[in-house]
């Protein structure tokens, strides 16, 4: 049945991403003001009726995509280019989908803009007649008041997107939704680069919830994932130094991005000697961070506001959550106690990617590989995690091992956390019962169906590109 092909899951995978913009034009992250007439806020039943119909689209565009996975690691299809273009087309004119970050970014662009310091301060600073304001009045509650957490590099981008819409909430949103495409291509460029096929292009960049949250959502998770992935890519050919220059502008986006160098070091120590590779490239990465700290006006004040989005409790934060179950039951307040474990999370989360930089360094790990495992190690033992953090690791590990037991995982990791998030952004109950089902169903197919290059046991020894001049 054509349903079940390859170019089947292509139809299906954009009706279901139709689906989703269309239920989004009720339903989504729908600004307060600034959006009318096609995204302002809806009345209750048509909400209800656009969230229904998007949650149906994003069903049909998981089913799709699973199914299109697993002809892939069949070798029974193939064009994954053009089933991006299918998938990721219906999503470019939404509005904001399963998150209002992006009125955050606008916000904080015409902060710069107008001369606030953004990393001592909130959205809320920018009054009714300033640039931005409209966007400010759709930040998030949390948000409104806590400075930017992002670098230089992001807040540049988002400055320039300020200038060229004069704050106009629907341009500003669709030029910045450009720039998450323009990131989606550079992460197709470097997935592509580690000459893994449309296999990996299925995990990295057909991922829905790359689809909801990069696209649909413009987080510049997108952003930080290309540059970062980039410029390990140009290492690993052994251009380390343009490597290194584009590492550092993805940690000028988002500082997770700083995992990236140490593994950058390693392929430059194994080819050119220790003492090179620690020392050059996190000095080309500084050079670039201490650039763009200059040039954006902006200063030095990322540096300590990375701890910022921490206060915020997220229920997928594991060592949160643990913390602020211990704390209830062995203190008055439970926050101190939260605080610890937290930190030891954090302690145990660089003790791990320390391990894998090690054995990557020795010869019994692919690099690449230990990157991504190494932030999937960072996102579960942080204090402060969202479902698109996923994003991270799963892109460093699609380039290499997508159809590894890890890659497997990482699929059914995906599909469940794209349900956690609804539309307009919130996180209820039945998000997370949704993301429960999804898991318990791939867990029970992870049991019973390894695909064929995860039955041979894929090495995770360095192979072919990752350590290629």
């Amino acid at each position: 049945m054509w349903v079940v092909s390859g170019s089947g899951c292509r139809w299906l995978g954009a009706g279901g991403a139709l689906a989703v913009t269309v239920g989004g034009y009720a339903a989504g992250a729908l600004p307060v003001i600034g959006g009318a007439p096609l995204w302002a806020p809806r009345a209750s039943a048509a909400e209800t009726a656009g969230a229904v119909l998007a949650a149906l689209g994003l069903t049909v565009l998981v089913a799709a995509w699973w199914r299109y996975g697993v002809l892939l690691a069949r070798g029974a299809a193939g064009g994954a280019l053009g089933t991006l273009a299918a998938w990721g087309a219906p999503l470019l004119l939404a509005p904001p989908l399963h998150s209002a970050d992006v009125y955050s970014y606008i916000a904080q662009g015409a902060m710069v803009l107008e001369g606030h310091d953004v990393y001592g301060a909130g959205p809320s600073v920018l009054g009714p007649g300033d640039l931005g304001a409209d966007a400010a009045a759709s930040v998030g509650g949390n948000w409104t008041d806590t400075p930017a957490p992002y670098g230089p590099v992001f807040l540049l981008l988002a400055e320039a997107v300020v200038k060229l819409t004069g704050g106009a909430v629907v341009p500003a949103v669709l030029l910045l939704r450009l720039v998450a495409v323009a990131a989606v291509a550079l992460l197709v460029w470097a997935v592509r680069g580690f000459g893994k096929g449309d296999g990996a292009l299925w995990l990295a960049v057909l991922n829905p919830l790359l689809l909801v949250h990069v696209v649909g959502g413009t987080h510049n998770d997108g952003l930080m994932a290309g540059l970062m992935l980039g410029g390990v890519l140009l290492a690993a050919r052994g251009r380390w130094v343009l490597g290194s220059v584009l590492v550092g502008c993805a940690v000028m986006v988002k500082s997770p991005a700083a995992v990236a160098l140490l593994f950058v070091a390693v392929i430059v120590a194994r080819r050119d000697g220790l003492l090179k590779g620690l020392v050059l490239p996190p000095a080309v990465a500084g050079a670039v961070a201490a650039g763009a700290s200059l040039l954006a006006g902006t200063g030095f004040g990322w540096l300590r506001t990375q701890s910022v989005a921490g206060a915020i409790h997220t229920p997928l934060s594991l060592t949160s959550d643990l913390g602020l179950a211990l704390g209830t039951l062995v203190a008055d307040d439970p926050e101190p106690v939260k605080a610890v474990v937290q930190k030891l999370g954090l302690l145990a989360a660089a003790v791990l990617i320390l391990v894998l930089a090690w054995r990557a360094w020795r010869g019994r790990l692919d690099p690449v590989l230990g990157l991504g495992y190494s932030l999937v190690a960072l996102v579960a033992l942080s204090p402060m995690v969202q479902p698109w953090y996923l994003l991270w690791g799963t892109a460093a590990v699609a380039a290499v091992a997508w159809h590894s037991r890890a890659g497997q995982l990482l699929a059914v990791l995906s599909a469940a956390l794209v349900y956690e998030t609804q539309p307009a952004g919130h996180t209820p109950w039945y998000g997370f019962a949704a993301a429960g089902l999804v898991l318990a169903l791939g867990a029970a197919w992870l049991r019973r169906d390894r695909w064929p290059a995860a039955a041979d046991g894929l090495s995770d020894r360095p192979a072919g590109t990752a350590l290629r001049a």
